[in-house]
């Protein structure tokens, strides 16, 4: 019998969102769902809560070594895939008795394209091409209590605005959205659901004391949070996870890229990209770009007004 686990390293939100298809694409090989051990930050629970694919969620803690050994011996799996180089995984999964683990070469070069690492690896396992992108699956009771409650209309551009992100060199200047958002305003009839954390309410306040039409998502779970952002059709804003998850949910995104690796754009069709001035996808060196003052605020707007007409 096929019973089988993924362990995801990867903290992020995006990272889990980016890895959605290839955990699809191993549970439709073994015919059947499969678990999950991952990070309480990626809020996997809660993404996949609906999802056929996956039947366990496990929490993945970094000083629970012995923990996780049992918990994972005890479901028994005969099977294991790590998306990750990690020694100390791999030695809970043999010592929790998993007779065939699949994991990314030891000693691993750092800084490789982490969406195009995993497909590869996936393929290697399965011998075929996959498709990697995948879909986020909502309950439509869910979706439709939200409407309701948030007054989410067919003839509205309905938009979750990733205005925070996980450091401050990633974030676009407020002010900026701020103005680009009154724009938007005074052309379509619009509600504007800004995605961030309680670490992040100053500058979501700022937002919806200039900004007609917000609604902050700021102290709800990500559970409240994933109907909300299926209802949405349209996404404008940083490089988050909130952005990769409406992505997988098949919403059109607008990414402003910063200071990211520019491979977290190109694994959607769903995303298109906003880059510094000058800068190419060849160019883009991501990580410590520091570029957030050299947005062409007019390339965004027009983009951004393309993107939802």
């Amino acid at each position: 019998m096929n019973k089988a686990l993924i362990i995801i390293k990867s903290p992020g939100i995006g990272d889990l969102q980016i890895l959605l298809g290839n955990i699809h694409s191993l549970s439709k090989e073994i015919d059947k769902p499969i678990s999950i051990l991952a990070q309480k930050n990626t809020r996997a629970k809660d993404v996949f809560k609906h999802d056929p694919h996956v039947d366990e969620v496990i929490n993945l803690g970094k000083k629970d070594f012995f923990n996780i050994i049992n918990k994972i011996k005890s479901r028994k799996f005969n099977r294991c895939y790590i998306y990750s180089d990690s020694i100390r995984l791999y030695l809970i999964c043999k010592l929790a008795g998993i007779s065939k683990i699949y994991h990314y070469p030891f000693f691993s070069k750092k800084g490789k394209n982490f969406y195009k690492t995993a497909k590869e690896f996936t393929e290697k396992i399965l011998q075929r091409k996959i498709d990697s992108v995948s879909k986020v699956y909502s309950n439509n009771n869910d979706i439709e209590k939200v409407k309701r409650t948030y007054d989410i209309k067919d003839n509205t551009k309905n938009i979750v605005c990733g205005i925070a992100a996980s450091g401050p060199t990633k974030i676009y200047p407020v002010d900026n959205y701020i103005k680009l958002f009154q724009k938007i305003n005074s052309k379509f009839p619009c509600k504007f659901f800004l995605a961030g954390g309680q670490n992040d309410e100053i500058l979501i306040e700022k937002v919806m004391g200039s900004v007609k039409n917000c609604v902050s998502l700021s102290k709800l779970s990500m559970e409240q949070i994933i109907p909300i952002i299926a209802s949405c059709k349209y996404y404008i804003g940083n490089d988050t996870g909130f952005g990769h998850l409406a992505a997988n949910l098949n919403a059109k995104c607008l990414m402003i890229f910063v200071d990211s690796p520019i491979n977290y754009g190109l694994w959607n069709s769903n995303i298109k990209i906003i880059l510094p001035i000058g800068e190419t996808i060849e160019s883009f060196r991501g990580h410590n770009a520091r570029a957030k003052d050299k947005i062409s605020f007019d390339e965004l707007l027009t983009k951004a007004l393309d993107l939802i007409k």
